[in-house]
């Protein structure tokens, strides 16, 4: 190994084969990463599709990747159906934010209760095996109620800071009204009919001209 000499302020130059094997190490967990999230996005798709009981064979298959890389990274069904679960509130919560950075706080509130079908569509489809997984849900219903409430009390602190909706309109009462429009809605085509009720509800947040 060389070694710059003492008091020139140089470092020593990079061995090239511990350059190359930083490179080999950094290489696999890019890759598993980009692994891990495919397998999570086609595992949404494939719930949605066939629902929670879809093999694991057939969403590795969908992902392209073989059945070992699915077992390296969710070793049993419920790790990958609550992991599915985690991401979806992951994405939910950190919407707000993400949405608020692009747009003024009223649209943002709206376009983030769109988002909420979504995020309620995948619930529907895996609760049935999230409520199986070892140890039940409660906990993990949990964690996710306290950071979607936080999610949506940001989104309304900001929009009535804005006046874009009105100054009484309560984070919690406003997160009722989403589960009631959503979660309890048993249309066959509740999706299509969430969205349109929550158009309406945003009409009736703004404040009266």
């Amino acid at each position: 190994m060389s070694v710059a000499p003492r008091g020139t302020g140089l470092s020593a130059p990079e061995n090239p084969a511990t350059t190359r094997e930083a490179a080999h190490v950094r290489k696999p967990r890019a890759d598993a990463k980009r692994n891990r999230e495919r397998l999570l996005e086609v595992a949404k798709a494939a719930f949605a599709d066939v629902g929670a009981d879809v093999s694991l064979e057939e969403i590795a298959r969908r992902a392209g990747v073989g059945i070992g890389t699915l077992y390296r990274h969710f070793p049993t069904r419920d790790a990958i159906v609550e992991a599915v679960y985690r991401r979806e509130v992951q994405q939910l919560a950190d919407g707000a934010t993400r949405l608020l950075g692009s747009m003024p706080p009223g649209p943002a509130l709206h376009q983030w209760m769109r988002l909420f079908v979504d995020y309620i569509a995948t619930k529907k489809v895996i609760a049935a095996a999230l409520g199986s997984i070892v140890g039940g849900a409660s906990e993990l219903y949990a964690s996710s109620g306290a950071r979607i409430t936080e999610a949506v009390s940001l989104l309304v602190e900001r929009a009535r800071a804005s006046g874009d909706v009105r100054a009484d309109v309560d984070p919690a009462d406003l997160l009722r009204a989403l589960v009631g429009i959503t979660y309890g809605n048993a249309d066959p085509a509740w999706e299509a009919s969430a969205r349109r009720l929550i158009d309406i509800l945003m009409d009736g947040l703004r404040p009266p001209r």
